[in-house]
């Protein structure tokens, strides 16, 4: 299990190679949201995205022999090329397998990182596990799991670590944490290190409408998985149902969910780009879209939202932005 030192001992390894991520604000944020609103801009890491901590962290704590190898990881594409150019700059293989139907951006990037990708075609049913499984009996890879690994979530805890030092850099002490979830890495990670450097922050994971299994397992106290196929609007944080390592941590550590309808997310990756020159792709936008109109939810003078990825398809993007008025 991740705890608060695996999250320093991963820090210490991300020096020099994983980027401090700016804290920003907006007054015009700040009204629409009536508090302080603070944004942990992680669409600006390394890959366009959070995922490159966990993926740094994987492959920097792995034993030198099994890294040689390669690594095997499946992704709709922010783990992916988080993997990927983490695989290359420790100068060691990595194969992919991606959706065939994940968005051409992150397929494209994916590949000019040097990975490899396998696609699959998850609308007809194909499992990915199972294509994994074979390559790594074939090929003696390593997997990376995208949330579900002690070593993703301390990286993704650095992320915890940065906004904790920032907010207090700006007077920020108190506050709810808002974090995008897919799996729980991101939540998870950020509750362990928040726990250990500022108490009295509360973490609160975010879902799109429809795929709010975290929001709905929190509720009740068990995992509780989605029904549907993982296709919609905020593909990068779509799962089944929160991990079985991620799970435990967010029950023990993070106040209730919340849900964002994808209209509020368009209009929060609109506002984002106008008050905050940031570019953030749907599923990295649903913390923002809380802090912003679900403020009836939260407590306190000042709110933290993650911006966790900025990977969004370039028409998808020109038609959220035509929608302003």
């Amino acid at each position: 299990m991740s705890d608060i030192k695996m999250i320093e001992a991963a820090a210490d390894r991300a020096r020099g190679h994983v980027r401090r991520t700016p804290l920003l604000s907006s007054p015009f944020l700040d009204e629409i949201a009536r508090r302080r609103v603070l944004v942990k801009a992680e669409c600006l890491q390394h890959t366009g995205s959070f995922k490159f901590r966990g993926a740094w962290s994987a492959l920097s704590g792995l034993a030198p022999e099994r890294r040689r190898a390669g690594v095997l990881a499946f992704s709709s594409g922010n783990h992916a090329q988080g993997v990927a150019l983490a695989a290359k700059l420790h100068g060691v293989p990595a194969t992919i397998i991606m959706p065939q139907d994940a968005p051409a951006l992150k397929i494209d990037n994916t590949r000019a990182f040097g990975a490899e990708v396998v696609l699959y075609d998850r609308a007809g049913r194909e499992k990915r596990e199972e294509i994994g499984a074979r390559l790594q009996a074939e090929r003696g890879l390593t997997l990376i799991r995208p949330y579900d690994e002690p070593l993703v979530i301390a990286g993704q805890g650095t992320c915890g670590l940065e906004i904790a030092e920032q907010a207090a850099e700006q007077g920020v002490t108190k506050a709810e944490v808002l974090s995008c979830c897919g799996g729980g890495g991101l939540t998870s990670g950020i509750a362990l290190a928040l726990e250990a450097r500022a108490p009295r922050m509360r973490v609160r994971p975010v879902e799109p409408e429809r795929f709010d299994d975290t929001a709905r397992s929190l509720a009740s106290g068990g995992i509780v998985r989605n029904s549907g196929p993982e296709t919609g609007f905020c593909d990068a944080i779509l799962t089944p149902s929160p991990g079985e390592i991620t799970f435990p941590i967010m029950a023990a550590r993070c106040g209730p969910g919340l849900v964002v309808s994808d209209a509020e997310v368009r209009a929060a990756m609109r506002l984002a780009a106008a008050r905050l020159k940031l570019v953030i792709e749907p599923g990295g936008a649903v913390a923002l879209a809380a802090a912003l109109f679900h403020g009836d939810a939260l407590e306190g003078d000042a709110v933290i939202a993650t911006a966790s990825g900025g990977n969004v398809d370039l028409a998808l993007y020109s038609e959220v932005l035509s929608e302003a008025a």
